[in-house]
C-alpha cells in the first residue's frame, strides 16, 4: 500500500511539473540577448563567405569577428538591464547560454576554421595533413569546452550581484575575444603574415582548457568600472581608450589576450609561491630536527 501510495505521490509530482509554463518575461533584456544570438549567426554567415572584401572594405571574417565583438557588448548590456530593473530569472539565464553558445562557441570556432582553411589553399603542403586535423581538433574541443562551461556556469550561477565579481574558468566571451581579435588583427593589420594565423588553434585550444578550468578571472566591469574605485583604475582605463584609438586592432588583441592570460599567470604565480613557502617549511624543518627526531 505504501509503494502505491509513493507512486501516486510521484504521478502527481511529474503532472504538476508538465503543467508548469513560462508566463511572464522580462521583454527587454530578452530581445537584447537574443540580439546576442542574431550577431553570433549574423558572424557564421560572414565566416562562411572567406576572405573575400564585403561592406565597405572590410574582409567577411573581420565583419565576423566584429560581429562577435557587438554580441559581447548585447551580452554584457541585457544582464546589466535585468539585474537595474530587478528581473532577473531562470528564462533569462537559460536564454542568454544558449545565444551565448552561438555567439561565442560556435562562431568563433567556425571563424577560426574558415580562416585557416583559406590559408592553407594557399600553403598546400598543409593542406589535409596533420595539422589540418589538428585545426579540426582545435575548433571541436573549443566548441565543447565552450558547451561544459555555459552549463556548468547556468548550474553554479547565483542571481546575486554579490556571487558576480569572479569567474571560475575563463568566460566565454573572452575566450572568443582573444580568437576573434587575432582574426581581426590578420585580417586588417598583417594579412600576409601567415604566422598570425597558424597561430589560431592553438590559441583556440589553449582558451578550450581555460574556460573549464577552475583558474579565478575577474569579472571586469563589476570589480574595475562599477562603484568607486581608485584614481589608478581610472588611469589604467584612460590607457586602455588611448590604445583603442591609437589602433583599435591591435588594442582589441592586447586587451583580450592579456585578459586570458592574466588568470592563468596569476594561478601559476600562486602556485609557485605555496610550492616556494612548503620547501622553505621543509627545509627550516630539517635545520631544526637534522636526524629527523624532535627534542622530546
Amino acid at each position: 500500500m505504501t509503494r502505491f501510495r509513493s507512486r501516486g505521490n510521484k504521478a502527481r509530482l511529474l503532472r504538476r511539473v508538465r503543467r508548469q509554463r513560462v508566463k511572464y518575461i522580462t521583454v527587454l533584456p530578452s530581445l537584447i540577448t537574443l540580439l546576442n544570438g542574431v550577431f553570433g549567426f549574423t558572424a557564421i554567415v560572414f565566416a562562411s563567405r572567406g576572405a573575400a572584401q564585403g561592406i565597405a572594405g572590410f574582409s567577411y571574417f573581420a565583419m565576423a569577428g566584429y560581429m562577435v565583438l557587438l554580441a559581447m557588448f548585447a551580452d554584457m548590456l541585457d544582464g546589466r538591464l535585468a539585474r537595474m530593473s530587478q528581473s532577473t530569472s531562470s528564462f533569462g539565464g537559460q536564454l542568454d547560454s544558449l545565444c551565448d553558445l552561438v555567439s561565442f562557441g560556435i562562431a568563433p570556432a567556425f571563424l577560426m576554421l574558415k580562416a585557416i582553411e583559406g590559408r592553407l589553399e594557399l600553403t598546400t603542403p598543409l593542406s589535409g595533413g596533420l595539422f589540418h586535423r589538428f585545426v579540426w581538433l582545435a575548433a571541436l574541443a573549443y566548441i565543447s569546452c565552450a558547451t561544459i562551461r555555459l552549463a556548468r556556469f547556468n548550474v553554479e550561477n547565483e542571481e546575486n550581484e554579490a556571487a558576480h565579481m569572479s569567474f571560475a574558468g575563463l568566460p566565454t566571451p573572452g575566450a572568443a575575444g582573444a580568437i576573434v581579435s587575432l582574426v581581426i588583427f590578420h585580417q586588417e593589420v598583417m594579412p600576409n603574415l601567415d604566422a598570425v594565423i597558424f597561430t589560431l588553434p592553438f590559441l583556440t585550444l589553449g582558451t578550450a582548457v581555460l574556460m573549464v578550468s577552475r583558474i579565478r578571472y575577474p569579472h571586469v566591469l563589476n570589480l574595475y568600472i562599477r562603484g568607486k574605485q581608485p584614481f589608478s583604475y581610472l588611469m589604467r582605463v584612460l590607457l586602455f581608450l588611448g590604445l583603442v584609438l591609437w589602433n583599435m586592432q591591435v588594442a582589441l588583441v592586447l586587451i583580450f589576450g592579456i585578459f586570458a592570460g592574466s588568470g592563468f599567470a596569476r594561478w601559476l604565480y600562486s602556485r609557485a609561491v605555496q610550492e616556494g613557502r612548503r620547501l622553505l617549511s621543509s627545509d627550516q624543518h630539517f635545520e631544526a630536527h637534522p636526524s629527523g627526531e624532535s627534542d622530546a
